[in-house]
């Protein structure tokens, strides 16, 4: 492998773990609510990041905006407020059933939804048989993993997460809704291609153009989930604890959440750029599956599985290979599909 490619290798694991490390910070804030956290992220993550990043490394942004038509900007808008609904129970569902089990529901059904929900309304019926059954066993898999890694949390029935916002069968049920919803996000940037190619010809570096893109769709993630953060903060009469002693390092702790989150696309964008042909296949195999583990090494190194029994360790374990297998297999779908030309390729953007 080429040095650029190992390059490019070592730069999407380390988006992997950036994306799968993000919720970690959150275990540090016990004092404040979820919705005191949440908001912070949410701030820093889909607002202050995405526009300083676009703003500092793109002319003319409100132009390319103009140009796109409001079809486009409105479709992509859209999206985005379907994918802030999936922001607000991942964090509500992570919360309750922890890192580990979060990651793995979540990010394996979203990989079903991003897979097949584009797959669905942009090939035409244009699909070959061998990539077909690919996708379809992959994706069989991945369900397979996600009931299995599911099954093996039932114990914490029994012994909820500390301050977990919801109980663990409403912690599973918002992570299937979550999963379900992320497939807003591909949808999202798919329709608003528009946007990065016109971003390309005015001259802007191809891998800088789909800032654009995401900067409108965390725009719509801001407004749902501030606005659910508000909301639970005037309920719940929880918004005293930005002022309460001691917790002044929870806003900095909140923020690195949404540096981390942010980081992931940043790195991820760099790194499959790098792996070339390689990026749309074993690139976003990678990080899905660092993704998945970095989530759950965390989530057992903090705890989260002490005093679970074995039975349901191997569960997770065997859940987790499942969800690995099916990952691989989704990429190399990927990478079938990229070789076809007139099909565009469908990736998991988390």
């Amino acid at each position: 492998m080429p040095e650029g490619q190992w390059t490019g290798l070592l730069t999407v694991i380390a988006a992997g773990v950036s994306q799968g490390s993000f919720m970690l910070p959150m275990k540090w804030t016990r004092r404040w609510e979820w919705e005191n956290t949440w908001l912070i992220f949410a701030f820093s993550a889909y607002l202050l990041c995405p526009w300083i990043l676009v703003l500092s490394t793109i002319p003319h942004v409100f132009d390319i905006y103009r140009s796109a038509g409001s079809g486009t900007i409105v479709a992509v808008i859209l999206f985005g407020v379907g994918w802030g609904f999936g922001a607000v129970t991942f964090g509500l569902g992570v919360a309750a059933v922890g890192l580990a089990l979060g990651f793995a529901i979540i990010l394996g059904l979203a990989a079903c939804a991003g897979t097949l929900v584009p797959l669905l309304l942009l090939s035409g019926g244009n699909l070959p048989a061998g990539r077909a059954g690919v996708t379809a066993a992959s994706l069989v898999l991945m369900l397979s993993g996600v009931v299995v890694c599911s099954f093996a949390g039932k114990w914490k029935e029994k012994s909820p997460e500390a301050q977990a916002p919801l109980s663990y069968r409403k912690g599973v049920a918002v992570c299937v809704i979550s999963g379900i919803l992320s497939a807003c996000g591909n949808l999202g940037f798919v329709y608003g291609r528009d946007i990065a190619d016109r971003a390309e010809s005015s001259g802007v570096p191809s891998y800088l153009a789909p800032n654009l893109i995401w900067a409108l769709l965390t725009l719509a993630l801001f407004v749902c989930n501030a606005g659910y953060s508000v909301l639970l903060l005037r309920r719940r009469g929880s918004a005293v604890n930005f002022t309460r002693p001691g917790t002044r390092a929870y806003f900095l702790f909140g923020m690195l959440m949404g540096v981390l989150w942010m980081a992931g696309f940043v790195l991820y964008g760099f790194g499959a750029r790098q792996l070339g042909e390689l990026g749309p296949s074993l690139g976003w195999a990678i990080l899905m599956s660092v993704m998945v583990l970095a989530a759950n090494l965390l989530g057992i190194a903090t705890g989260e599985w002490r005093g679970a029994p074995r039975s349901a360790g191997r569960r997770l374990a065997a859940g987790l290979a499942l969800l690995i297998v099916a990952i691989a297999g989704l990429g190399y779908a990927n990478q079938m599909q990229a070789n076809q030309p007139g099909l565009s390729v469908v990736r998991y953007d988390c």
